[in-house]
């Protein structure tokens, strides 16, 4: 079979600029995979996605000019309804035939798979591979179709003219090429023929410019088009750029911002501008989202993490002569940052105190009240929270967090906020510090959102961290009493993140708080009868434990990911503290280590399923005198030799010691189930050999469920 590489592109209009990375992605995924299933591909073809501002290509390695035929073997009918009594074909097989292109196939010819009732007729046929033109056209249909395109446009092509056809699409597309190595390949797509001419940079080049082969696409739409097709490379060249030309600054580049601009140039090039210094007395977070957002600009900050009046833009014009290009970009950018100014002078002139009166206005969810009442409940769950801490770290300042909770969301009321919702906590900080707040207040007040997403830092001060705890239990409590729990993949009100917001602050920061109780006093500040009703503590702390999971899995101890079992050792305890967690796993790590570790977990798990079968009550402790066999007196005595290591290294902390105590007990377990039947038909040994497992299997999982581990 002859191959050869294949090109595919698509011109068009500018595409959509937060769309076109999945747009290319999609693109060149979908033609690859149609071309596979129809067999016009190998199992060394390589694909290689482009995406411009205004086209959409895809190039792929060893394609067949032909696919190879194949055999097809096609379920056809249940012998029971494809006979009749006299074995002669019935109309369903007749007809089944017919729609298959086969009508004249002998019942000898077709296979029978199966028995009895369930017995099946197949029919196997040879398939001819098909043509690539055929299969090109295809896959470019079908790939068009299913393309993630946020709004369709419907257009014209050739008004005026009988030719005139209608057709939608996300932009105007302009022409298509389609090249089997260097000969075309015959498609039509959106009322576009296909042939082997593109053209290049808008402003750059100019004329149509040929493709003499789909492997020279990309070089040569860079020397004759200036344009760089691929999108990864136009991101990482624009990514270079920028650090090239910060001369030792340090430049602001979210990748999603990155990945904006490279949508918006084929061939970028950047120059440098700046603002008056005037402007940097605006908190620099102001500045650089209004540059960032409304420009498409990249902020720079010097050595010392403060804002330089010097920005970066990437503009897809080359000049030797860009002055004109630096003054308009100055120029636009000056009234942006004008707002800005007059937003913060003028909130300023306000407290936040006296902004907080306000939030009665502002509905927070129609079921839960205003702002008003949302802060009111949160500053009470704050006191909670805080006098709790208070007993065992006295710097606890109940006060503060009070204080706190109460001006948190007053920035809700600002221009800035208003016009910068992102802001919300970073502009609150700073209208907290303008007002002589407490320098923890104002720190909550933008620490109370933390963690915005995972891996996002902690709150820092004790009272943005109480703060952080009140909000989100209010949230979580509040919203899942109005029945807007997580459902599937949706969770608009964030949940899920809340959820494990509070583990990693519980976790990380080692907060011995207790989680029911702070659910329950989330839960008392809610007056709504709906919420007291549907906010049940115990499935919101299990919600948090499942969040608690997936945390978990995620950590690590010397290099290695935490196992399923591993964690369900600890978690299945269902901890309502949390602070040593991380303690427990640890020691169930290196509890797994041991040699003897799989024998006791699966005597643990043995032990636990044989208690949970008893429905009476065990006695709590074990009589010596009934201990009639030499291996449950052997494990009786065992088992009180290390109690007392056991118990001082579980008080201590020193859980992994405690776990490791129960190595010695491996031989004297395995001989106890060898030679002791615990449900004896004498009821006095029968219960105190339950007593003696009952006893051994609570001190082996004071620190983890030992029996999840085994397999």
């Amino acid at each position: 079979m002859s191959q050869a590489p294949l090109l595919l592109e698509l011109l068009t209009e500018e595409l959509p600029p937060k769309a076109l990375k999945k747009l290319g992605q999609s693109f060149s995924e979908g033609i690859a995979q149609s071309l596979k299933n129809q067999g016009l591909l190998t199992d060394a073809s390589v694909v290689t996605s482009f995406a411009t501002p205004r086209r959409l290509a895809v190039h792929i390695s060893q394609v067949l000019a032909k696919a190879p035929d194949r055999r097809v073997q096609e379920k056809l009918l249940p012998v029971s309804i494809a006979l009749d009594s006299n074995g002669k074909a019935t109309a369903p097989l007749l007809k089944k035939l017919a729609a298959l292109g086969h009508p004249d196939a002998a019942i000898e010819s077709l296979e029978r798979q199966g028995s009895d009732k369930s017995e099946t007729f197949y029919l196997s046929v040879d398939v001819a591979g098909i043509e690539l033109a055929n299969g090109l056209q295809t896959a470019v249909e079908q790939t068009i179709s299913k393309l993630p395109i946020p709004k369709v446009m419907r257009y014209q092509i050739a008004p005026g003219t009988p030719q005139v056809q209608d057709v939608e699409f996300v932009r105007p597309a302009h022409s298509l090429v389609a090249l089997h190595g260097a000969a075309v390949v015959s498609i039509k797509a959106l009322g576009l023929n296909s042939g082997n001419t593109t053209i290049g940079h808008r402003f750059l080049s100019a004329g149509a410019i040929k493709i003499a082969h789909a492997d020279e696409y990309a070089k040569t739409l860079k020397e004759a088009g200036k344009i760089i097709a691929s999108f990864d490379e136009r991101l990482e060249n624009i990514r270079s750029a920028l650090v090239s030309a910060s001369k030792g600054k340090q430049v602001l580049m979210p990748e999603s911002l990155l990945e904006e601009v490279c949508s918006l140039v084929e061939w970028p090039v950047i120059y440098t501008c700046q603002f008056e210094e005037e402007f940097l007395t605006v908190p620099q977070e102001c500045l650089i989202l209004t540059m960032q957002t409304n420009q498409k600009y990249f902020a720079m900050t010097n050595s010392d993490g403060k804002l330089s009046n010097q920005f970066l833009i990437v503009s897809n014009i080359e000049t030797k002569t860009p002055e004109a290009i630096v003054s308009g970009n100055e120029r636009v950018v000056r009234p942006r940052l004008a707002d800005a100014k007059f937003f913060y002078e003028q909130d300023r002139k306000k407290t936040l105190m006296e902004r907080t009166t306000l939030l009665s206005k502002v509905v927070y969810h129609n079921k839960l009240g205003t702002q008003l009442e949302r802060t009111e409940r949160v500053a009470k769950i704050a006191r909670l929270i805080a006098t709790q801490l208070k007993q065992s770290n006295k710097h606890i300042d109940i006060a503060l967090a009070e204080r706190a909770a109460q001006l948190a969301k007053a920035d809700l009321l600002t221009d800035m906020v208003g016009e910068f919702p992102e802001l919300q906590g970073i502009m609150g900080r700073y209208y907290a510090l303008n007002d002589k707040e407490h320098p923890d207040v104002a720190a909550a007040c933008m620490e109370h959102y933390a963690p915005r997403f995972a891996g996002d830092l902690l709150p820092q001060t004790d009272t943005g961290t109480i703060l952080a705890l009140a909000d989100k239990l209010e949230t979580l409590v509040g919203i899942w009493g109005i029945g807007l729990a997580p459902t599937g993949e949706k969770d608009p009100f964030a949940l899920r993140r809340h959820a494990l917001g509070i583990c990693r602050i519980l976790l990380e920061k080692q907060l011995p708080l207790h989680i029911g109780s702070m659910i329950q006093g989330a839960l008392d500040q809610f007056s709504q009868a709906e919420v007291k009703e549907t906010a049940q503590v115990e499935v919101i702390h299990q919600f948090i434990l499942d969040r608690l999971r997936a945390y978990l899995k995620d950590q690590k101890l010397d290099g290695k990911n935490y196992s399923t079992n591993e964690v369900e050792s600890v978690v299945s305890q269902n901890p309502q503290v949390l602070n040593d967690v991380l303690q427990r796993l640890e020691a169930v790590r290196r509890f797994s280590d041991l040699d003897a570790a799989p024998a006791l977990a699966a005597a643990n798990k043995r032990i636990g399923n044989i208690l949970k079968k008893v429905d009476f009550e065990i006695p709590t402790s074990v009589n010596s005198q009934l201990l009639s066999l030499d291996a449950e007196k052997s494990l009786a005595k065992a088992l009180e030799g290390i109690m007392p290591e056991v118990n001082q290294a579980f008080e201590k902390g020193n859980f992994t010691s405690a776990l490791q105590a129960f190595a010695s007990l491996r031989n004297d377990v395995d001989q106890f189930f060898n030679d002791v039947m615990v449900m004896d038909p004498d009821t006095s040994l029968r219960n105190n050999r339950l007593a003696l497992l009952s006893k051994m299997h609570s001190l082996m999982n004071q620190v983890a469920d030992i029996g999840k581990l085994a397999s």
